[in-house]
């Protein structure tokens, strides 16, 4: 029976010649993956014999009925691989998985619905074709387009003879058009067959699958054209041989779907071969094996006695012409091959000249010097940028031995580095190795040797050679900033504590300098000013501490040595060096400094240690500086008491532990109380009245000065209200307050607080505050004038340029220092001319003068002799509590009672 006209697999749109190219690079359709040996996992011939021998089995037990069902079953199978193979490809390739399995549905439809015969395997063959005709093809030349037609006309007017001859004509001679339609239809899928196994490559991905579907198509043809043949010929005692051809044509294709479904998904294409490497010998001469079978089945249909059939002879004909044809067209095919190699050749050796003339260009202008030697060191190629970077040209050396060119000095060491690699093929050695310049300079260099004698390309050493001076000398200058101070050039506190951890066993001793005096000049005369004073310091200190010791700048004006000699005796040196003035922008400045020493015998570390040498230095600047104090056991149980005396203090405000005491200004003309000055007092729960002196010092450095300071604002502007009379209350205010933040409003919040008048407040203020930052500082006190309250500059004349400030802060009250009123009615003319003059001066520039420390009659006499005009002292009052202040406001004061007023 004729069911099994076998639908063309799903790859003739990679196949078919004249309309798509099928491409045995193209795993997408074919290939599935491969094992571990690189072999196609089912490149064997197990699979597709089996197929074969079960086929030929089943054909001699069972009947052609049984065949034609378990081919409608596997064209199913094939139907269903086919769909799932399309959902894994590219939108090209599910076409032709499409038409395989419309094909083979159609077959299997046609066998199951026993419809009019081969009905089937004409549709499938049909629904092929059109397969073939609408899917997209790869690109490739007219030339190879043409010769794919060429192929398949040759191919199939090939077959068309043999078929002629064994099965169209005898099917023609029956009369039966179905018997004539279904040869054609193998006709085709033979052609397809050949014209696939044509384009068969060895080491693609699915060649195998090629070969399976090739197989396949070429049994489905065979097998229903034998079967036309016995049906011409009434021969149906043997129909189950060809159904059998069918079922195993079916089963190849089924395996080739099972194949290509094992890749899983694909998105893309192997890349297409060029043109000269995509000739195959089988592209070549498998069309030539078609026509030289059909040339031998006709000739043996002639020498059997048959005639010759004029569709014989014409196609005959068509072979020669196609044959000729196709040769011309690959003459054709080779010369514009030939052009495209001579093309690809004449570009791939432009583009290797050129990459030669730009590595060339690299060598020649790279910062390295590039040089071939000998085993023996001689020069055999020397790029020409050695003469850019060591001054010699490179024909000098081209040669030469290098080592000769070295000279003593660097030839060692070349050579041990060559004997280094000489026995190591492919073997590097970096070194770094100091090599003369034409000038006659030496030029620290890092030289890479690196030994490919046995590189047929190069048979020598290659030198790379790197002139690394600028590179060391910027490293070391990095270091050195690393490691110095940039203003000074000393030492700075990094290298100082490594050098101390490296001497500390050797029982040194370190010396922690602080100058005196240096805020002043710093904010006065500029930053400028105060580095050149820092500078002339530093230059002292070298002098005093001369190498191995040495001298840091730990930062600001804070200075420290290492010594190994008499620790006190240096600082003795030292304060007598800086003891002699210094010249600052034609200015003589006096700045002396306060030294902390401290040996590594009183300390277990390097950081114990310079905790010792702070403490002794901040020994020395509270007992004013100019002095050096070592480092005593008592000094670390001090600053214990003062860390535990700073914690209480921070309660102190909470625990209402603070007060104030209030001592009167008395005006000298009248003898009466214009108001008082408030201090603060601290009732310590257990160490009792804690004096000023002893806490004010812990407020400022911790900060706790400005809570501190604004308790006593707002307590001694309550007491002055609570008096109800028109007195001054005198509050003193610290250079932390200033800095901490806004004091005007800290100011007007109080006097809104406590109901106190503005022109009844008097803040008093150092010098000290006039010149921490002057411009801000003065637009603070501008601030502060602003809200109508008096300011008075306090203990006048102690400062670094007091005059200087008189014309420009709006100050009211001048407090002339109790130093010199002590010296006052002794007789002394200097003095009083002094005090004089600061009450002249006060005078002139609308101020009033308040004399502080009155401690007798004389002082006071001399004073109001003078026309000062108020006055402060325990003569007069020492400072009292609250209730206390309110009598003497009552009583007045016992000193003014014997004096009496001024005349």
């Amino acid at each position: 029976m004729v069911r099994g006209g076998f639908p063309v697999r799903g790859e003739p749109p990679f196949l078919f010649p004249g309309s798509l190219k099928w491409s045995p690079e193209n795993p997408i359709f074919w290939g599935a993956g491969r094992d571990n040996q690189g072999r196609d996992a089912m490149s064997g011939a197990a699979h597709p014999v089996l197929v074969l021998l079960v086929s030929l089995a089943l054909a001699t037990v069972a009947g052609s009925g049984v065949l034609a069902g378990l081919t409608a079953l596997t064209a199913l199978g094939v139907t269903a691989m086919a769909v799932y193979v399309m959902r894994l490809r590219q939108a090209r390739t599910r076409w032709a998985w499409l038409g395989l399995g419309a094909g083979a549905l159609a077959e299997a439809v046609g066998i199951l619905v026993d419809g009019p015969q081969g009905a089937g395997h004409i549709a499938m063959a049909t629904i092929i074709a059109g397969t073939l005709l609408i899917t997209p093809t790869p690109d490739q030349s007219r030339l190879s387009r043409l010769r794919s037609i060429v192929d398949a006309l040759l191919v199939g007017s090939s077959l068309l003879m043999t078929s002629w001859n064994f099965v169209l004509a005898p099917a023609e001679a029956d009369g039966n058009t179905l018997l004539i339609a279904l040869p054609v239809a193998d006709v085709v899928l033979g052609t397809v067959a050949i014209a696939a196994l044509a384009r068969w490559r060895r080491g693609y991905r699915g060649s195998a699958t090629l070969v399976l579907v090739s197989v396949g198509l070429m049994l489905i043809a065979l097998g229903d054209s034998t079967a036309v043949r016995m049906l011409a010929d009434n021969v149906t005692g043997w129909l189950s041989m060809p159904a059998a051809g069918g079922l195993a044509g079916y089963g190849m294709l089924l395996l080739a779907g099972i194949r290509a479904a094992g890749m899983g998904r694909l998105t893309e294409q192997e890349p297409e071969p060029d043109a000269g490497v995509a000739r195959r010998p089988a592209s070549l001469f498998l069309p030539y094996a078609a026509v030289l079978a059909a040339v031998a089945s006709g000739t043996f249909w002639l020498a059997t006695g048959h005639a010759s059939s004029p569709v014989f002879t014409w196609c005959r004909f068509a072979s020669i012409g196609l044959i000729m044809l196709r040769g011309l067209i690959l003459v054709l095919d080779n010369r514009q091959l030939a052009r495209r190699l001579e093309e690809r050749v004449i570009g791939r050796t432009a583009e290797v000249a050129n990459r030669e003339q730009r590595f060339r260009a690299l060598v020649e202008q790279s910062s390295d010097s590039l040089a071939i030697l000998e085993a023996d060191s001689t020069v055999r190629y020397q790029s020409s940028s050695v003469e850019r970077i060591f001054g010699f040209p490179a024909a000098v050396l081209v040669g030469r031995r290098l080592v000769d060119i070295v000279g003593k000095r660097a030839a060692p060491r070349i050579q041990a580095a060559i004997e280094n690699v000489l026995g190591r093929p492919g073997g590097v050695h970096t070194f770094t190795v100091t090599l003369p310049h034409q000038d006659g300079s030496w030029r620290l260099s890092e030289m890479t040797i690196t030994n490919l004698l046995d590189d047929p390309y190069v048979e020598g050493l290659v030198f790379n050679t790197r002139d690394v001076s600028d590179a060391q000398q910027l490293q070391d200058q990095l270091r050195h900033e690393a490691y110095h101070d940039a203003l000074t050039g000393l030492v700075n506190r990094a290298l100082f504590r490594e050098r101390l951890a490296a001497a500390f066993q050797d029982e040194v001793s370190i010396l922690f300098l602080d100058l005196d005096g240096f805020k002043e000049v710093n904010d006065s005369l500029g930053h400028a000013a105060g580095d050149q004073l820092l500078v002339q310091v530093a230059a002292r200190l070298l002098d005093v501490v001369p190498p191995p010791h040495t001298v840091a700048r730990l930062g600001g004006d804070e200075f420290a040595a290492i010594t190994l000699t008499d620790a006190a005796a240096l600082a003795v040196d030292i304060l007598e060096r800086l003891d002699q003035p210094f010249i600052v922008d034609g200015r003589e400045l006096h700045v002396g400094a306060g030294i902390g020493i401290a040996s590594a015998a009183d300390a277990t570390d390097i950081e114990q240690l310079q905790r010792n040498a702070d403490l002794a230095m901040y020994k020395a600047k509270e007992a004013g500086g100019g002095v050096y104090a070592a480092y005593d056991p008592a000094m670390h149980d001090a600053l214990m008491q003062r860390l535990s005396l700073a914690d209480d203090l921070r309660l102190a405000l909470d625990r209402d532990e603070l007060l104030l005491h209030y001592q009167p200004t008395v005006d000298l003309a009248t003898g009466e109380i214009i108001g008082f000055e408030a201090l603060v007092r601290w009732q310590h729960p257990t160490r009792g009245m804690v004096p000023p002196l002893e806490f004010i010092g812990i407020a400022e450095s911790t900060g706790l000065i400005v809570p501190l300071g604004r308790w006593v604002l707002a307590e001694a502007c309550r007491q002055a209200v609570a008096w109800g009379r028109p007195l001054k209350m005198a509050v003193n205010v610290s250079v932390r307050q200033f800095e901490a933040g806004d004091l005007a409003s800290t100011v007007a919040e109080v006097l809104a607080e406590t109901g106190m008048p503005a022109d009844q407040l008097c803040l008093e203020m150092t010098e000290s505050v006039l010149l921490t930052d002057t411009d801000e500082n003065l637009s603070r006190i501008v601030s502060l004038k602003a809200l109508g309250v008096m300011l008075a500059m306090d203990d006048f004349g102690t400062g670094y340029s007091s005059l200087a400030y008189l014309r420009r802060f709006p100050m009211d009250v001048l407090k002339i220092d109790r130093s010199f009123v002590d010296r006052l009615g002794a007789g002394d003319a200097e003095d009083e001319t002094l005090v004089d003059t600061i009450i002249r001066l006060g005078r002139r520039f609308g101020m009033r003068t308040v004399a502080e420390g009155i401690e007798n009659e004389a002082q006071l006499a001399v004073l109001r002799g003078m026309g000062c005009d108020y006055a402060q002292g325990y003569f007069l009052s020492r400072p009292v509590p609250a209730a206390a202040a309110g009598g003497l406001l009552e009583g007045g004061l016992a000193a003014f009672a014997v004096a009496g007023p001024r005349s």
